[in-house]
């Protein structure tokens, strides 16, 4: 029987959330910067997931324009009641400072593949809504309290109040249901089993302190009781976490918490979480922020872990312990054998084993739905950009790649990207970047680009956000002509690592990366069946990490295509293929 192998959504898969509506499990993450927003899985047995449509994909629904990095969307919740769907997320218009814009919303659908309503605004309280059901017929909104005064009153609060589903609004008073001194709570949820309200909380923030509380209450209104296993605490001001990794620096998983739990139908008990696995890399120790950290440059994914009720109605690890397992038992609807005959296909299946992944020179073709390439085929390696529109898997900053940006039909077989803003733009650039996944991995892409002046470039990126990347790209100098050159950025810090090389006009270049733990090597070439070439040196790219990033840390590094135009005529490049390709199991 198949086990469950976590993380189950390798890579930037951040404050998971997940509901059953009858077979079929769905699973959104957060999306921060990137568009479209909240990103959506489907399995049906918690073990085989498919990356499905985006809620938020139109500019009514979601403008992203000029919000800073690792803001927007943060942690969606995903419920179900009486054949609706209702999401409920925030998005961060200012966060690095005193005061925060946290604007949180709904959008509803009665198929989970969409249409999605347009938002409906909420409150602006803080960051981190679920939304809960009560069997009753009433509908309660939880949320994390922000607070910008100086000291804050609490080191952590958490609100409640009522919905009107009818009127589409809140209504009634706004209570508080958790203040503390030392321990902080946010991502919270509530739960309703056996006459207990169950207020499901994260602790500890987001690194490797991070972790899980669980409260009760009979009225959901509280007063709350935590749950306290005598043995599961270390030192005073320490949560007392039912799913922490905090004290086991050695295990793969690591930063777990940010749960939701999930009720299969046959009675078993899963709570899905974010964790993450370290590199190699570590902060030095002067630095500004977090000093020494271990850098973990693939961000925070989505793991899952097997849950028991103990016999006076508290929820712990069925494995025992607090700690998060790697290998995880799944659930009996398992054996039922599903293979993915509503969308997963054999080949993805081949992907997630490390089986059967395709050459570069192999073609592939994508779509159990006409005219749209699923994810799934694309993450088994290469895209040619035969098909009339971009894979699921892609994601573009904060804006969508309409005809302004791309084009899939100007050359067929080939994706045309218009320049636009530079890397460092908030508002306009053309790219598009998929997530890296594993510590080992190949990219590479073919690049038809004539650039005319040195403000014209073109190539192969890999980046955390717009202040940290490294950028082999294709552009023109006054005395060379067509040149090749590495950029990297660093916390706003820019240096070129490679000098500029001249490149013969008219011909395609392929551009090319290495990624080994947490040292990358860039490449270049022609199509012309000879070795690639480096070019710049090894790098330690282990600063494109949540530790080392100075303004955002709560997303995850992303390889990508990009071109940009700062006269602002819009020069074109063609790209042939586009391949992304993980070696999963090593660091």
């Amino acid at each position: 029987m198949n086990k469950i192998h976590n993380p189950i959504l390798r890579g930037f898969h951040p404050d998971p959330s997940i509901v059953r509506v009858g077979e079929d499990y769905y699973i959104a993450t957060s999306t921060f910067e990137w568009w479209p927003g909240v990103r959506l899985h489907h399995s049906k047995d918690l073990v085989h997931w498919e990356l499905i449509e985006y809620p938020l994909n139109r500019v009514s629904q979601l403008d992203l324009r000029g919000v800073g990095p690792s803001q927007g969307i943060w942690a969606p919740c995903l419920t179900w009641d009486r054949g609706t769907f209702y999401l409920v997320y925030t998005v961060v218009k200012s966060f690095y400072c005193n005061m925060y814009d946290t604007e949180n919303y709904l959008v509803t659908a009665r198929d989970i593949h969409g249409p999605w309503s347009e938002p409906v605004a909420l409150n602006n309280f803080g960051f981190d809504p679920s939304l809960f059901h009560d069997d009753d017929g009433r509908k309660y909104m939880v949320s994390m309290v922000t607070d910008h005064r100086v000291p804050k009153k609490y080191a952590g609060r958490l609100v409640l109040q009522e919905y009107d589903a009818a009127g589409e609004k809140m209504t009634g008073p706004v209570r508080d249901i958790y203040r503390a001194e030392g321990i902080f709570l946010e991502g919270p949820h509530i739960l309703k089993r056996r006459g207990w309200y169950y207020l499901f909380s994260a602790d500890t923030g987001t690194g490797e302190g991070h972790g899980q509380t669980i409260q009760r209450s009979r009225n959901i209104w509280g007063p709350y009781e935590m749950y306290r296993p005598l043995d599961e605490k270390r030192q005073e001001g320490e949560a007392w976490s039912v799913l922490t990794s905090r004290h086991h620096e050695d295990i793969l998983l690591q930063k777990a918490g940010h749960c939701d739990l999930v009720e299969t139908q046959d009675g078993e008990w899963y709570a899905v979480h974010l964790c993450g696995r370290a590199s190699a890399g570590r902060n030095p120790e002067t630095a500004e922020r977090f000093a020494g950290a271990r850098r973990y440059m693939l961000g925070r994914e989505t793991a899952v872990q097997k849950m028991r009720w103990t016999e006076d109605d508290w929820l712990v690890l069925d494995q025992g312990g607090n700690t998060p397992g790697e290998v995880v038992e799944p659930p009996k609807c398992a054996l039922k054998g599903w293979r993915g005959g509503e969308g997963i296909s054999e080949g993805s299946q081949r992907q997630r084993s490390g089986e059967g992944v395709p050459e570069s020179s192999q073609k592939q073709h994508g779509g159990t739905v006409p005219g749209r390439q699923t994810a799934s085929e694309l993450g088994a390696g290469r895209d040619d950009f035969d098909s009339p529109v971009l894979s699921l898997d892609y994601q573009s900053l904060r804006i969508p790649m309409d005809e302004h940006y791309l084009s899939l039909t100007a050359r067929p077989g080939w994706l045309r990207m218009y320049g636009r803003s530079g890397l460092a733009s908030r508002f306009s650039q053309t790219l598009i970047a998929r997530r890296v996944t594993e510590y080992h991995m190949e990219a590479d892409t073919n690049v038809d680009f004539e650039p005319e002046v040195f403000k014209q470039m073109a190539g192969l990126i890999l980046m955390y956000d717009t202040d940290n990347y490294l950028y082999l790209h294709i552009s023109h100098d006054e005395d060379l002509g067509k040149c090749i050159t590495l950029l990297k950025a660093e916390n706003k810090k820019y240096e070129y690592l490679a000098d500029y090389i001249p490149l013969e006009a008219g011909r395609d270049v392929i551009l090319g990366l290495k990624l080994q733990g947490i040292g990358v090597q860039f490449y270049y070439g022609y199509r012309d069946g000879q070795a690639l070439r480096e070019i710049g040196p090894h790098i330690d790219a282990s600063f494109l990490s949540d530790e080392a990033c100075r303004e955002g840390w709560f997303t995850g590094s992303m390889a990508g295509i990009c071109c940009q135009d700062l006269t602002g005529f819009g020069k074109h490049a063609d790209f042939d293929w586009f391949r992304v390709q993980a070696f999963p199991g090593r660091i």
